[in-house]
């Protein structure tokens, strides 16, 4: 029993360093290559082009924090089985078209921590069944119809710290699938209608720490399934109430805290009409705070919401009031006038009678 068993440890040892070699021979010095776990952690590794010996078998390739700075066309040839690629905090500016083509069945991509200021038309190109794009922290300033019009599976899209200012219509339009957006700590100022369109499956929609002023009616409308909405840290100074009625969802979170609120009449009505929506959940409500009119500076709108319309019905009624007596001594002043001209006709004419009755 002794010699077969013998036999079997050895034939393990022997496969196992037949293994071993030949995972090494694929390995680029620089690089751990993990062919038992089909990893190849090629981190901080001062590469300033892509690896050209990367183990075929692998499926997670770790390249972040090196120097790349270009994604050639048709890269990753050799690597097909790839599931995770990691590219974040290198100082990738381009990707050239095609550049992820051959990565079929790759699911995330983290490109967060470059250089990247434009997505051409064929970034994307290939990738099909990716479920996470990693973005942010990059040096993007618009999004057009072509930035993401290959990713048909994508479910998560992080594109936060970037420049972005500009959206344009339908730039998300090929994400159907898309869950969950990630656009906090951009430079957007306005939110118009039709640039969420096809987004039926979102529900997570973050906006937080832009420039936000103002937002179209219908901004919201095509998001079907939204559950969070975040437009913390803008700049509302108020809200509409159709704009967040049009929000047609089972139950939605929203979130206002850190933004400069008009504190008036109009803002109480509309806040006291959405919190009675049942559907709606504004999560912060209790933490928004006044920026207008200075007397009510960093009030919190809670403290103060019951005395809004009560300050504007008193200021109406004092109006209205001062019209009232203005108008009433108008008229009083007119009968006094008009009784006076009638008191003088009257004397006129008793001294016109008195003169004909001397002669």
């Amino acid at each position: 029993m002794k010699a077969p068993l013998s036999l079997l440890l050895l034939l393990v040892l022997v496969v196992t360093e037949t293994s071993s070699r030949s995972n090494s021979s694929w390995c680029r010095p620089g690089c751990d290559c993990r062919g038992d776990l089909k990893f190849t952690i090629c981190s901080r590794a001062r590469f300033s082009l892509l690896p050209s010996r990367v183990p075929p078998s692998t499926e997670l390739l770790d390249l972040s924090d090196n120097n790349i700075s270009v994604i050639p066309q048709s890269s990753f040839t050799k690597n097909r089985k790839l599931r995770v690629l990691i590219l974040h905090n290198n100082n990738i500016s381009l990707v050239e078209d095609g550049g992820f083509s051959h990565l079929e069945f790759l699911q995330k991509l983290d490109l967060s921590w470059n250089r990247i200021s434009t997505l051409t038309k064929g970034f994307s190109i290939g990738l099909a069944f990716l479920r996470e794009l990693q973005l942010a922290h990059n040096r993007l300033t618009s999004l057009d119809s072509s930035s993401f019009m290959h990713l048909d599976g994508l479910q998560r899209l992080n594109l936060t710290s970037n420049s972005i200012h500009t959206i344009q219509v339908r730039s998300f339009s090929s994400l159907s699938s898309l869950r969950q957006l990630h656009l906090q700590d951009n430079q957007l100022t306005a939110l118009r209608s039709g640039i969420f369109s096809m987004l039926r499956s979102l529900e997570v929609l973050n906006l937080a720490g832009n420039r936000i002023r103002e937002t179209e009616v219908g901004v919201f409308k095509p998001l079907t399934s939204m559950t969070l909405l975040n437009l913390a840290d803008n700049q509302l100074s108020t809200a509409y109430f159709k704009t967040f009625l049009n929000i047609h969802t089972y139950s939605t979170h929203i979130l206002l805290e850190g933004n400069p609120w008009n504190c008036d009449c109009d803002l109480q009505r509309v806040f006291r009409k959405l919190r009675s929506i049942q559907r709606l959940f504004l999560d912060d409500y209790y933490n928004l705070t006044c920026k207008e009119p200075p007397v009510l500076l960093d009030y919190r709108l809670m403290d103060v919401d019951t005395e809004l319309c009560l300050a504007e019905t008193v200021t109406v009624l004092i109006i209205t009031v001062t019209v009232v007596i203005t108008v009433l001594a108008a008229m009083l002043m007119g009968e006094r006038k008009r009784k006076k001209r009638k008191r003088g006709k009257h004397w006129t004419q008793q001294g016109e009678l008195s003169d004909e009755s001397d002669y």
